[in-house]
């Protein structure tokens, strides 16, 4: 298959970009949509658990100069199954420029419209696996009743767990997804394995989500794909990279996603020479308040844990399991036990079973036995909380007391061990 270039291509794996830099990017961002010649616009970012990723800035330079210049602006954030924003999230995200007033919610159990869907068939084939799942999509309705003429979606590369990488089509179609495009997909991939699915590229999720934009959205929907590439370093993260393209995987928005993942594989994927015997992972209080948003640190670091590996997970702003009160109750009823017990607990409880989501979040959150994980959270999860779901628990404090964190390699105050300390995992992969 034939890819476009991208639109626009800013930077390198050396590369580090300013905030300079990205105003000049998002000056040729309005000028292009001056060109396409849009008049009804909605900007869509990402939400506060992607800070780091430098979208919020772009979505408010953006907003800054279309504002007064176009018949309609409005910003929708891609959350997914995650909560809505607040003020404090959005000042966050865009500072001062964009009134909280003006942010719309994606509601995605409730505000969507389904476009078509891709067969049983085809989905077994892509993954390898006879499940006989068909594959809905369905995005937010707005982005196909004619409220808008043009979407800009401002996201984040970086590898995932469930698409290999994040970012470009999906986004849209997760982000802005309907309840059983994103149940389903997150369910494919834990089938297919994450340990198969991270940090590449052409995984069975990314080609399934990639052919129902192409096939179902393209044509109703004219889309301007912006991709931000964000390296993790100790010393605070850094810009490697701006990408831009328009429309499908045969146009330069699938140029532009090709570009940036090549960039995100070079700078976000990280080999390390020996397995972690011990690693300290740290979640930002501001990110991260779930273990479903939290277990990231479980997620990225997996490839690279030694067997009988210890994983300490320092989470100050964990105060709950889940993103919302039916599936914090489901976590809380089944555990993280493995993949073999989430399948069973799957077919044993209706209400697991209607959310697949919540199955494939189970299998990703679970090691297996392979390595411990020990969280330390915030006020809101007790000790027995955290243990009845299949971690170990250590006191925040105490964690704090024992790991002398901003170093890569620092030693537990316990007992000498060395230990290998992640800032932020949500930026990264590490692998042997």
């Amino acid at each position: 298959m034939t890819t476009a270039r991208p639109l626009f291509a800013v930077g390198g794996s050396t590369a580090e970009l300013s905030q300079v830099d990205i105003a000049a990017f998002s000056r040729d961002l309005a000028s292009e949509i001056g060109r396409i010649g849009a008049r009804r616009v909605l900007l869509v970012p990402p939400d506060q658990t992607r800070l780091h990723s430098r979208a919020g800035e772009i979505v408010a330079l953006l907003f800054a100069l279309l504002d007064g210049d176009v018949e309609r602006l409005d910003v929708m954030p891609a959350l997914g199954t995650h909560q809505a924003l607040g003020p404090t999230e959005c000042r966050m995200l865009f500072g001062d420029v964009i009134d909280p007033s003006r942010v719309l919610h994606h509601r995605w159990r409730d505000d969507v419209t389904t476009l078509g869907e891709l067969s049983a068939d085809e989905v077994d084939a892509v993954v390898g696996r006879s499940l006989g799942l068909a594959l809905p999509f369905a995005v937010n309705g707005a982005l196909v009743d004619d409220s808008y003429d043009l979407v800009v979606s401002v996201g984040q590369v970086v590898p995932h767990e469930v698409a290999g990488f994040g970012g470009y089509t999906k986004h849209v179609s997760i982000g802005l997804g309907g309840p059983e495009t994103i149940q389903r997909s997150h369910f494919l991939s834990a089938v297919y394995g994450i340990e198969q699915t991270l940090g590449q590229r052409d995984t069975p999720v990314r080609q399934l989500l990639d052919r129902g934009f192409d096939r179902f959205l393209e044509h109703r929907c004219q889309v301007l794909f912006v991709l931000t590439v964000v390296d993790a370093r100790h010393d605070g993260p850094v810009l490697r990279g701006l990408f831009a393209g328009t429309g499908g995987t045969r146009a330069s928005g699938g140029g532009a996603f090709h570009a940036a993942a090549a960039l995100s594989a070079e700078v976000n994927v990280e080999t390390v020479d020996a397995p972690f015997h011990r690693c300290v992972a740290y979640l930002d209080p501001v990110e991260y308040r779930s273990t479903w948003l939290g277990n990231k640190a479980i997620y990225r670091t997996r490839l690279a844990m030694a067997d009988r590996g210890e994983l300490f997970v320092l989470a100050p702003g964990v105060s709950r399991f889940g993103e919302d009160p039916l599936v914090d109750g489901l976590i809380r009823r089944h555990g993280y036990h493995g993949r073999d017990a989430a399948l069973r607990a799957m077919t044993a409880d209706p209400e697991l079973a209607a959310n697949l989501a919540a199955v494939a979040h189970l299998i990703h959150g679970s090691t297996d036995g392979r390595f411990t994980v020990t969280y330390s959270p915030g006020p809101g999860l007790s000790r027995s909380q955290i243990e009845s779901v299949g971690f170990r628990y250590l006191a925040l404090e105490d964690a704090l007391d024992r790991f002398p964190l901003g170093v890569e390699e620092g030693r537990d105050s316990l007992d000498g061990e060395p230990f290998t300390y992640i800032p932020n995992a949500g930026l990264g992969l590490w692998r042997i």
